[in-house]
């Protein structure tokens, strides 16, 4: 058998327990702030003849990928797809009222060939 270990005092306990809290306390992070990106809130001819050129051409269309495509604000590209959709440029696959999605219309491009 190994050696008895010799126990501490009632005295002894306590103070080393006192001791173990005194450390630093926790700050919190202020966490990652993202930087503000500055929108358009208005098409210009460059955006303009983008929107007709390659928002057609793309297999999953949302109000977000239009947005980070274009850089235009979001108010805009809900528009913009609706007046998509209204040409028959775009086909409406899931429209609620949190969510749009869209979709190319294949039957435009078959038409074409």
């Amino acid at each position: 058998m190994p050696p008895k270990v010799q126990q501490k005092s009632k005295e002894q306990k306590m103070a080393a327990a006192m001791a173990g809290g005194k450390g630093k306390k926790k700050k919190w992070s202020k966490g990652k702030a993202r930087d503000k990106i500055d929108n358009k809130v208005l098409f210009g001819k460059e955006q303009w003849d983008r929107l007709y050129s390659e928002i057609p051409k793309m297999k999953l269309i949302t109000v977000s990928t239009v947005v980070e495509k274009l850089k235009i604000s979001g108010g805009l590209a809900r528009r913009s797809l609706m007046l998509l959709a209204e040409e028959g440029h775009i086909k409406p696959v899931c429209v609620t009222r949190a969510q749009r999605i869209y979709t190319r219309n294949i039957a435009d491009e078959g038409e074409e060939e």
